[in-house]
């Protein structure tokens, strides 16, 4: 059984919305796309090339897959993470019926009955980025490690990850990683349900 490993960049109040570009996803009228590139620094760099270069299949929300779909195919295979997204089968989630122009794309539109499949057939399913994407695969309980990019920020607004979902218990995966210029790294498991009801000082 293979596993589905989602990776967000989030603030400390959970935003996912436009990390990457100012311009990137304003809905709602977010007003502060652009906000990770201030805190990235050659090490978190290190952990994403990473992080990136182990896994059998790519799945993104269409949003993400859009704006992926317009930049990697574009740029040269001697770049390691370029090379690996245009190899590896890329699966998108779209509600909206399209042809897409990125090679090996297949377009899915149901979470639970397509997306379960994959782990049937990948070792690891990559989910990055696709925030909406992350909640639906969380309230199926399709998400076997939850990756989480965590920057010292906060927007008190914009798209935030877990406005939606069920409970859920998570164990950490691997010892928090701190970042230089204030990020931190937290890798959970998926482990059941919460354990709840229990006094404090039982």
């Amino acid at each position: 059984m293979g596993t589905i490993v989602a990776d967000l960049f989030v603030t400390l109040d959970g935003v996912y919305q436009a990390p990457g570009g100012a311009n990137e996803d304003d809905e709602g009228g977010f007003e502060f796309g652009g906000w990770q590139a201030p805190y990235f620094d050659g090490e978190t760099g290190e952990a994403l090339d990473a992080g990136f270069a182990d896994f059998d299949a790519l799945l993104l929300g269409r949003k993400t897959y859009d704006i992926f779909a317009g930049y990697w195919p574009k740029q040269s295979a001697d770049m390691p993470i370029a090379r690996k997204l245009n190899e590896v089968p890329k699966f998108v989630v779209s509600h909206t019926p399209f042809e897409p122009t990125w090679q090996g794309t297949t377009v899915l539109t149901e979470v639970s009955s397509e997306i379960a499949p994959l782990k049937q057939r990948f070792g690891t399913t990559r989910v990055i980025g696709s925030g909406h994407l992350v909640q639906s695969l969380l309230e199926a309980d399709l998400v076997d490690r939850l990756n989480l990019y965590v920057y010292p920020i906060t927007f008190g607004s914009g798209k935030s990850l877990f406005t939606r979902g069920v409970p859920a218990a998570f164990t950490l995966a691997e010892p928090p990683r701190a970042f230089p210029k204030g990020a931190v790294l937290l890798a959970y498991d998926r482990a059941g349900a919460p354990v709840t009801g229990i006094d404090i000082d039982a």
